[in-house]
């Protein structure tokens, strides 16, 4: 359980920089991740789409030399399709849609070195600022279960606030990385 708190505390930088000096392993980064993501996601709900059994095998497996390599990572479930993973973008309608090959940004990402640990929840086609689709349900923030982590972007949002990860995919439009940065106290990048 330490080092499992330990890692929770560093950011995407410090774990790649464990990894490449050898003092930790990528499948012990995914491990303590997903052991986070078990204990906090029944109470959160950001993470809607798990992918554990790819993220052990990536992590066991060969990773490319990154900045990140070996580093957990969520996608956001919209506009980063993951090939054999569903994509429901918060959707009811494509509750059963399965993209046959990674999207351009998926693709980037693992030369990156991430690893994918699954999917995390947003609104309807990401429409509002909120995230609480039907098809999931809403997230909590996690600094007070009552409040909305934002959108719609929100699923990531709370995944990184909690310390589920140290780094998940949002994509913006009119706020979608911003809000949910602003209400989850962290740290947004909405490159352009």
């Amino acid at each position: 359980m330490a080092l499992v708190d330990e890692l929770a505390a560093l950011d995407a930088t410090a774990q790649a920089e464990l990894v490449r000096r050898k003092k930790v392993k990528p499948i012990e980064l995914v491990d303590a991740a997903i052991d986070r993501i078990e204990r906090l996601n029944p109470i959160l709900n950001a993470v809607v789409t798990p992918m554990y059994e790819q993220a052990r095998a990536a992590a066991s497996g060969t990773l490319p030399e990154g900045p990140f390599t070996g580093v957990p990572y969520l996608l956001k479930d919209i506009f980063a399709s993951y090939g054999g993973v569903r994509m429901t973008s918060g959707s009811g309608f494509l509750r059963e849609h399965v993209p046959a090959h990674d999207s351009e940004l998926v693709s980037r990402l693992k030369r990156a070195g991430v690893v994918v640990l699954g999917k995390t929840n947003t609104p309807e086609f990401g429409l509002v600022p909120t995230t609480e689709p039907r098809l999931f349900g809403p997230t909590r923030n996690p600094w007070n279960t009552e409040r909305t982590p934002g959108g719609s972007s929100g699923g990531s949002g709370a995944a990184v606030a909690s310390g589920m990860v140290p780094a998940a995919h949002g994509n913006d439009g009119g706020g979608s990385i911003r809000i949910p940065a602003s209400c989850c106290g962290i740290f947004g990048l909405k490159p352009t």
